[in-house]
């Protein structure tokens, strides 16, 4: 029981503290975030086991029947599978999201400040590198398969989220926040490797030309911003079809299109205008579309493309095992699993010595472990660069999906085993958490909501 009386503040945080409380206003915007990632993650993984009981039932042609079917218009160069419209069409609205939230969390979130942000994106970084490494060791003797090496890199937060719903973690709003950050940070990572690693073919011709259209959406977001947050038609009677300009013209380049989604996303402005009330008259454009697009993009676009991209036919308890053996595989499952706890662990616990900052009370070494574990549950973005590594269909494309799929659920039940003993220790900071949040004056209608 907690011994610090409900009219007593909190002690503050300690200069120098690792995940301290941030403000109540932010934890209660990214609680918001997270519970429609929750909804999603569990739309995911509902379309993922679809599409691999599908794949491996008697029906299984009708479902690559259904996945390679071509549709688009071929002179422009979009005649397209479904499959592939779903990994380049619609995941540039998820990557238009990731854009929208990096971006809001830099310009105005509480990582803004360089102390609070350095160690969420350096353990985000070696949260990338570490578990590359991982796979290019495990693969060092295949030189055809080292090609996948950016396949562990990226943490789905749906996924994580629908976990951490599932097992009902009450996580301290540092640490959502730190998790959110990892999430977004090494998708950015890894949208940048898939332009710069898995570009081929650049057509540097549409590449300028996206510019122009791209010029254009960013003018009219930033110039009539608050037109574009007060009438919702008008962004998808004029910013939508400029974006799509966007998206073609990047895709005829050969820079996987999805870069397009992350580009429109930081061509959003995220503080309102002065003209418009300036910051405290309410959230900018980047906050309203980020509340207008992520049901779209998690209750549609990413289940989609988890439907299109999950189904593998494994070929029975032989095929099972032939895949884990592949070195894919493999590098895929110690790289998720062991090579992000160990990146994300490892970078925050040397900044720590090095800064000589220490933990927030509320929260031990314990639980920042158990996050990165969580991290370790890659899917949406493993998924994509798996197939952008080994081609669609491929048999080394196959095995890196089950072993995606293997590492995501061992992830899943170790960080499960981890968070689910801690709850008690989080349901106590969460109410230190409601204390800060009288003392700053805020309404229990707004506490109800975290």
């Amino acid at each position: 029981m907690n011994s610090t009386p409900p009219s007593t503040p909190p002690p503050a945080a300690p200069r120098g503290t690792v995940f301290a409380r941030g403000s109540y206003s932010e934890a209660l915007r990214i609680g918001e975030i997270l519970r429609k990632e929750t909804v999603g993650g569990a739309l995911l993984v509902i379309a993922a086991v679809i599409a691999l009981v599908w794949a491996n039932s008697p029906a299984s042609d009708s479902y690559f029947a259904l996945r390679d079917f071509k549709m688009g218009y071929e002179p422009w160069h979009l005649e397209l599978s479904l499959g592939a419209w779903a990994a380049d069409g619609l995941l540039a609205i998820f990557f238009f999201l990731v854009g929208l939230e990096l971006k809001r969390e830099f310009v105005a979130g509480d990582l803004r400040q360089i102390s609070k942000s350095i160690v969420p994106v350096a353990a985000a970084a070696g949260g990338v590198v570490v578990p590359a490494l991982f796979y290019v060791i495990i693969n060092l003797t295949s030189p055809e398969t080292l090609r996948g090496w950016a396949i562990p890199t990226a943490t789905d937060i749906a996924f994580a989220v629908a976990v951490l719903a599932i097992i009902g973690s009450h996580l301290p709003s540092a640490l959502r926040i730190f998790l959110l950050t990892l999430a977004v940070v090494d998708d950015l990572i890894a949208i940048s490797i898939i332009a710069f690693f898995y570009t081929s073919d650049l057509d540097v011709t549409p590449l300028v030309l996206a510019l122009i259209p791209l010029a254009l959406y960013a003018f009219l977001a930033h110039k009539f911003r608050y037109f574009f947050g007060l009438k919702a038609p008008a962004a998808w009677v004029i910013l939508l079809p400029i974006g799509i300009v966007t998206w073609a013209l990047v895709h005829a380049s050969g820079i996987h299109a999805t870069v397009a989604g992350v580009l429109l996303g930081f061509a959003v402005p995220v503080i309102r205008s002065q003209a418009a009330g300036g910051p405290g008259a309410g959230p900018g454009l980047a906050e309203i579309f980020e509340h207008r697009f992520r049901p779209i993009s998690a209750g549609i676009a990413v289940p989609i493309f988890a439907f299109f991209s999950a189904g593998v036919a494994v070929g029975g308890w032989e095929g099972l095992g032939s895949a884990l053996a592949d070195p894919v595989a493999l590098g895929i499952i110690v790289g998720l699993v062991l090579g992000k706890p160990v990146g994300i662990l490892g970078t925050t616990w040397a900044l720590t010595k090095a800064t000589r900052a220490t933990l927030d009370s509320s929260f031990k070494w314990i639980d920042v472990f158990g996050v990165a574990l969580l991290a370790g549950i890659g899917f949406t973005v493993s998924l994509l660069v798996a197939e952008l590594s080994f081609g669609h269909g491929s048999l080394h494309d196959d095995h890196a999906k089950v072993g995606i799929l293997a590492a995501s659920v061992l992830a899943a039940v170790l960080a499960t085993v981890v968070l689910r003993t801690r709850n008690r220790q989080y349901r106590e900071a969460e109410e230190l958490e409601k204390i800060d949040a009288d003392q700053d004056g805020i309404p229990d209608v707004y506490q109800d909501r975290s």
